[in-house]
């Protein structure tokens, strides 16, 4: 394989740019439906967010792993901060701003492994992302970000543009809020709610062709146990998901981005690239307990050996 895994090379680098979140995960056998008290089977008090658990996910699997995101100067954003570096990703580049508060999530994930998210985002956090040093500075090899920050992740993909790089959006529900960053990005990767928000057709073949044709990008839409399809200008194609006993689904989504932001960085080939996001955030479904579940490279290359057989 190509990447991060040859012995003669230094890891390559991702920098992420979006959302940090601490997550209160409660283990339910059910969704709860009524204004009633519940009692919950299980309980994690996780670190959560699209682009810090992508960024989580890039460190556990080898890559240099920078996040660039937007905290409160308070005792949930150094918990955040605190967690993210104990992972083994450079904050150097995330901010905390007095007077505004740190994002946190309740979320239930029932017996099937699906879930619910409420999530509170302080809408005082200075939207600018006017920070960012040069690419070639930091010597990152991909550059992702979340349609949670709308202005961060323009900068991102405005960034790697300008350096050639590979610049990743991970286009989730509501994904309009982020148009900008998603016509400048060369790699658009939704999941299937956010790809039919942007084209309202729940066909995703046809959608995706639509938006190659719409953007110029290498476009892919992810869709749980059903694979991943992806197109652009000259093929397109289907990655069937790896098969796998699922307990929790939180952060899948965000674990395939951060694996794939890896994959490209590494210069490995599309369709390697989809395996591999989708070899980690498999294994990541049959693990509770939100990015505590992302796996290494080792666990991940050998489903995917597993999965060849």
């Amino acid at each position: 394989m190509q990447g991060a895994s040859s012995e003669n090379r230094s890891p390559a680098g991702v920098l992420s740019a979006g959302v940090a979140v601490q997550d209160f995960v409660y283990s339910v056998d059910q969704i709860p439906t009524r204004p009633e008290k519940y009692r919950a089977r299980d309980f994690a008090t996780v670190g959560g967010g699209c682009a810090a658990t992508a960024a989580v996910a890039v460190a556990a699997l080898g890559g240099r792993s920078l996040l660039a995101t937007r905290l409160g100067r308070d005792a949930v954003g150094d918990q955040i901060a605190a967690e993210l570096e104990g992972y083994g990703v450079d904050c150097s580049l995330a901010r905390q701003y007095a007077g505004c508060r740190s994002s946190i999530s309740s979320v239930f994930v029932d017996r099937d492994g699906e879930r619910l998210i409420m999530n509170f985002r302080d809408p005082e956090l200075p939207d600018r992302f006017d920070w960012l040093p040069d690419l070639k500075e930091i010597g990152v090899g991909a550059v992702l970000a979340d349609t949670r920050w709308a202005e961060g992740a323009k900068a991102a993909m405005t960034a790697a543009r300008a350096a050639g790089l590979p610049g990743i959006i991970d286009a989730e529900t509501p994904v309009r809020e982020a148009e900008d960053a998603v016509r400048l990005a060369s790699h658009i990767a939704f999941s299937r709610s956010g790809l039919i928000d942007w084209t309202g057709d729940d066909d995703l073949v046809a959608g995706i062709r639509s938006v190659v044709e719409e953007t110029g990008a290498f476009v892919s839409v992810t869709d749980g146990a059903a694979g991943t399809w992806y197109a652009d200008a000259d093929q397109e194609g289907h990655v069937p998901a790896c098969k796998v006993d699922v307990v929790d689904t939180l952060g899948a989504g965000d674990v395939w981005h951060g694996a794939f932001a890896l994959a490209l960085a590494e210069d490995r080939n599309i369709t390697d690239a989809i395996r591999f996001a989708s070899a980690a955030a498999a294994i990541k479904c049959t693990r509770f307990g939100g990015r505590a579940g992302i796996p290494d490279r080792a666990a991940v290359e050998a489903l995917m050996k597993e999965q060849d057989r």
